[in-house]
C-alpha cells in the first residue's frame, strides 16, 4: 500500500484511515471488526449517495474499526475516513464506534482513535446527532476500566466528533495543520455574522493554548503511540536505590537562599533525566498553557506513574492548579501512582487570580489529591510556600530535600506581618521550624533527600524506594491511610 503523508493545510488532501493503519500498526497485524452496514428506511437519494461514497472511498462506511499491534503491544483502533461523506457520523457509523469501544473494553485493550469528521450526518434524523451521547457513555466505560484512550485528531475534526470522542482522550495529539474545532469557520460566520480570526481552529494554536497535548505527523504517530503504551506498561522489577545520608542542617536563611538559586535543579531537570520514560501533557484544556505546573506519564524505577511537578520559575495560578487536577484525574483513570514534586514561591497574588478563584482552586486540588485511592509520593525539592505548596503536599510518603522548606509564607512575608518590616525574617522562620530536618522531627515528612552532585538521581531513587515500599505495604497507601495520617496531626 502506498504511503502518502501530505503536509496538512486547510483544503488540501486528507490522510486516509487505511494509510494511517498501514503506518501505525505492525505489518499484517490489523484485524477488522467491521460488520456489514445495515440501514433502515433509506430513501433512494440517500441510498445512491451511500453507494457513490463507498465507490469513492473504497470503504463501506465513514469509520473503520479493528485491532492490531504496535511494536508487539495489542491495541484497538477506531478511525474516521474523510473520503466517505466527509467522515460524517450517521447511525450505522456511530453504532460501529460504540461497539468497537465496548469490545476494546471487554478485551482490556488500549484504544487509539483518530477522528476526521465534519460531525453528524445531515441526511439522517436526530438519532445520528444524539448518538454522540451513546459514544461518550462507551468511552466513559472504557476509561473506568483503567484502559488508555489515545486520540489523534486529523484534518478536519469538527462538530459532534470533536465534542464527544475527539475530546475524550487521556492524551490528545493532532496532525500538523489540522483544522479542529466545534463548528467550521463558514458555519460560524453564516450563523453568527462574524468570522473567526485566522488560525484559531488550527492544531498548532490549540497546542499553544493547552487544548491538546502536541502535534505529531502521521509518520511520527507509531513512535508516539508505542512510547506512551510502553511508559504505562505494568511494573518491572528494579533494584533498590541506596540513598546518600543527608548532612547537618545549614543556617535557615542560607538553606533558603540555596533553594532559590536559579541554577538549582527543578522539575525540568527531573523530566530530562527520565529521558524516553516521559510522555508530557500540554495543559488543562481550558484555553491557556500552565507553565508553573508540569504533568507527564513517566516511569520511575521501572514503575509507571503520573508525575505532577511545580516549576518555580513561573507563578502558580488557578490555571496551573487545574492542570494538576487533570494529572490527578489521569492517574485515577489509569490506576497509576501519583508523584508530586513541590517547588513554588507561592500562589499567584493578583486580581485575576482572585477572580478566577485561587483559594477555591487550592482547596479543590488539595481535596482531589488527598482523596485519590492510589499510592502517592510527594517530594519538596526546594521552596514550599503557602497554599500553592500545600495543595500538592498530601501523600502516603512525603520527603524533602536537605535545603528545602515548607512555610505558610516566605520569611520576608512573615516578618512583614509581625513587625511591618523584613528585618526579622531569619528569627521568625527559625522559630517556625520550616527546614527539612525540623519537618522530619515534627513528623511532617518521612525522610530527607541528600543534596549531592547527583541531586536529581537522589530524588528519583528516593521516589523509587517509596513506591516499592508502598507496593510491599499496601495498607500504607490510599485515601483512608492518608486521612488517618493527616488527622493524626491534630492529636
Amino acid at each position: 500500500m502506498e504511503k502518502r503523508f501530505p503536509t496538512m493545510v486547510w483544503g488540501m488532501e486528507h490522510t486516509s484511515a487505511l494509510t494511517l493503519i498501514d503506518s501505525v500498526l505492525d505489518p499484517d497485524s490489523f484485524i477488522s471488526w467491521n460488520e456489514t452496514p445495515q440501514y433502515d428506511n433509506l430513501n433512494q437519494g440517500y441510498a445512491e449517495t451511500l453507494e457513490r461514497a463507498r465507490s469513492k472511498a473504497k470503504c463501506d462506511e465513514s469509520v473503520i474499526t479493528g485491532e492490531g499491534t504496535v511494536e508487539g503491544i495489542p491495541v484497538a483502533v477506531i478511525l474516521s475516513d474523510f473520503s466517505f461523506l466527509g467522515g460524517s457520523l450517521g447511525t450505522v457509523a456511530s453504532v460501529r464506534i460504540m461497539k468497537a469501544i465496548h469490545r476494546a473494553t471487554e478485551l482490556k485493550l488500549p484504544l487509539l482513535v483518530s477522528p476526521a469528521s465534519g460531525g453528524a450526518r445531515m441526511q439522517e434524523d436526530n438519532r445520528a446527532f444524539v448518538m454522540m451521547v451513546s459514544i461518550t457513555a462507551a468511552v466513559q466505560r472504557h476509561r473506568e476500566a483503567h484502559l488508555p484512550f489515545l486520540v489523534y485528531l486529523r484534518n478536519p475534526t469538527m462538530g459532534g466528533a470533536m465534542a464527544s470522542w475527539g475530546s475524550s482522550g487521556h492524551l490528545t495529539f493532532a496532525e500538523p495543520g489540522a483544522q479542529i474545532g466545534f463548528l467550521g469557520p463558514r458555519v460560524v460566520e453564516l450563523t453568527t455574522g462574524h468570522a473567526l480570526p485566522d488560525g484559531v481552529q488550527q492544531a498548532e494554536n490549540l497546542v499553544k493554548t493547552g487544548v491538546i497535548d502536541g502535534i505529531v505527523s502521521p509518520l511520527q504517530l507509531r513512535a508516539a503511540v508505542a512510547k506512551t503504551l510502553k511508559v504505562i506498561q505494568p511494573v518491572e522489577a528494579t533494584d533498590r536505590f541506596s540513598p546518600t545520608t543527608p548532612g547537618v542542617a545549614l543556617p535557615v536563611m542560607e538553606a533558603i537562599a540555596r533553594s532559590r538559586d536559579p541554577q538549582r535543579p527543578g522539575i525540568g531537570e527531573i523530566m530530562e533525566t527520565l529521558g524516553a520514560d516521559v510522555v508530557k501533557l500540554s495543559g488543562a484544556r481550558a484555553g491557556a498553557l500552565s507553565p508553573a505546573v508540569r504533568v507527564a506519564l513517566a516511569r520511575i524505577g521501572g514503575r509507571p506513574v503520573v508525575l505532577i511537578g511545580q516549576d518555580r520559575r513561573f507563578t502558580l495560578g488557578p490555571q496551573e492548579l487545574r492542570f494538576a487536577r487533570r494529572g490527578i484525574s489521569l492517574a485515577r483513570e489509569l490506576n497509576l501512582p501519583i508523584v508530586s514534586i513541590i517547588d513554588t514561591s507561592g500562589a499567584e497574588l493578583s486580581q485575576a487570580a482572585e477572580e478566577l478563584g485561587i483559594a477555591s482552586s487550592i482547596a479543590r486540588t488539595l481535596s482531589k489529591l488527598i482523596d485519590a485511592p492510589l499510592p502517592t509520593v510527594s517530594v519538596i525539592i526546594g521552596q514550599g510556600v503557602g497554599g500553592g505548596a500545600l495543595a500538592m503536599l498530601p501523600a502516603d510518603l512525603v520527603y524533602a530535600a536537605e535545603n528545602a522548606w515548607l512555610s505558610a509564607l516566605p520569611p520576608e512575608g512573615a516578618s512583614a506581618i509581625l513587625f511591618r518590616d523584613t528585618n526579622h525574617a531569619a528569627e521568625i522562620i527559625e522559630r517556625q521550624g520550616v527546614q527539612a530536618h525540623a519537618l522530619l522531627s515534627q513528623g511532617l515528612i518521612d525522610g530527607i533527600v541528600a543534596e549531592t552532585e547527583h541531586f536529581v538521581e537522589e530524588i528519583l531513587g528516593t521516589i523509587s524506594n517509596a513506591l516499592s515500599e508502598l507496593d510491599n505495604n499496601p495498607e500504607r497507601a490510599g485515601r483512608d491511610s492518608r486521612f488517618t495520617r493527616f488527622e493524626r496531626l491534630a492529636q
